[in-house]
């Protein structure tokens, strides 16, 4: 078991943040969160930083998510807030405490520089947990003070296959509670030949296993949703203008509706 740095030595100061906030000022009631933007790891985790096939594959990030973010944002002039770490450093969209938080096994793929105790993985969220959610929260907040209407898009890819499953759907719409903004997604997306649109699979959103939709949408009251994207679509520059340019089309026709956002 490796020691545990101190929590003030995970990111040195020379290190990028533990998130990025793009277009906070956006006008758009989407506001865009990206938990698994980055591969990244702290130079403080060195047997982390080994693992670079894991760290290139889905096991590291959501290929794509971070490019799609980042043009769904420009298209809806919406705030974006992305996570600056690789979610085997710590994962932004888990409950911290729960195994996938800080993983030792992911998808099949043993993740020793993972085998920490408490103080590590203290550490860890106090370094790149708790500031990408702050800084959401923060947003959050500034938008309920101007009363601005707001909705959660929270952006997320996946794999197209994973051991004994082919996975045909080329996008999912998750949700847990709140189907708001799900339904009209599902409905939209089902509209496009060929596509196939997963309802609540291959993941579903649940408090246990989920954190952003649970707490940044649901206990605030906000329309949200958590949209994967299968990561064959956003390879190539014109697969995510592609699903970019299609999902800022389907959300402006669910603000045309009157069901994008709360107060």
């Amino acid at each position: 078991m490796s020691s545990p740095p101190p929590a003030l030595h995970i990111l040195a100061p020379d290190e990028p943040p533990a998130f990025e906030v793009v277009n906070p000022e956006g006008p758009s009631s989407a506001v865009l969160l990206c938990d698994h933007a980055s591969n990244a790891v702290p130079r403080s985790l060195p047997e982390l930083a080994l693992q670079e096939e894991a760290l290139r594959e889905h096991t590291g990030w959501d290929i794509g998510a971070a490019l799609l973010s980042r043009r769904l944002s420009a298209l809806l002039d919406a705030p974006l807030v992305l996570s600056g770490y690789s979610r085997l450093v710590i994962d932004c969209n888990r409950p911290l405490g729960a195994p996938s938080s800080i993983p030792e096994v992911s998808c099949g793929v043993p993740i020793p520089g993972n085998t920490i105790d408490a103080a590590e993985a203290r550490a860890r969220a106090d370094a790149c947990f708790w500031p990408y959610h702050n800084a959401i929260t923060a947003l959050l907040d500034a938008r309920r003070d101007r009363r601005q209407r707001t909705a959660i898009l929270s952006v997320h890819s996946f794999t197209p296959s994973m051991p004994g499953q082919d996975r045909p759907w080329h996008a999912a719409v998750l949700y847990g509670r709140d189907r708001r903004l799900a339904a009209p997604f599902i409905e939209l997306l089902r509209r496009e030949p060929g596509l196939c649109v997963g309802d609540n699979e291959p993941y579903h959103v649940s408090a246990g296993g989920d954190y952003g939709i649970p707490v940044h949408g649901e206990a605030r009251g906000l329309p949200c949703v958590l949209l994967e994207i299968r990561q064959d679509g956003l390879l190539s520059a014109e697969g995510v203008e592609a699903w970019a340019q299609r999902l800022a089309a389907i959300y402006r026709e669910i603000e045309a509706r009157g069901l994008a956002g709360g107060a």
